[in-house]
């Protein structure tokens, strides 16, 4: 992964204002858009899954799994993209759009979407260029699971 340059779960990402003006916090999870903050782990999909499986404690489980899991799902699918292994591209993209859809994590999922669209068209050059927003987007969701959901409740 050192060889993209893109930052992991261990470091840091910096609030920084996109396209649209809008300013990130990674601390608190939080984007705001106007006076609207937007999230980057949407809580009523946490508890949705918390009702699915009966419990928060299998829930909380899952969500600890993925939040550890995030650096070595990334190396996994930076590698392969990089490669441009499309079976493997396609198995590690898709399991991380469908695990971060279950956690909450929408827009990460809408960007892996993205990302596995140029994957299955064979543009690994797009699908190189979508790296860096995976792996932004990716911190932010763990970040925030970590802080809102993991820590909050043990």
């Amino acid at each position: 992964m050192d060889s993209l340059g893109l930052a992991s779960s261990s470091g840091g990402v910096p609030a920084e204002p996109s396209a649209a003006g809008s300013v990130a916090d990674v601390h608190s999870g939080l984007q705001q858009v106007g006076n609207e903050a937007m999230r980057w782990v949407e809580p009523e999909i946490l508890a949705e899954l918390e009702t699915e499986l009966d419990g928060p404690e299998l829930a909380r489980g899952f969500a600890r799994d993925y939040a550890t899991l995030w650096d070595q799902r990334f190396s996994r699918l930076a590698a392969s993209v990089q490669a441009e292994d499309r079976p493997d591209a396609l198995d590690a993209v898709i399991s991380m759009r469908i695990t971060s859809a279950m956690v909450g994590g929408i827009r990460l999922a809408s960007l892996a979407q993205a990302l596995e669209d140029a994957i299955r068209r064979g543009d690994f050059v797009q699908g190189n260029a979508l790296l860096a927003g995976v792996a932004e987007h990716g911190v932010r969701t763990v970040s925030e699971l970590q802080a809102n959901y993991i820590l909050k409740n043990d």
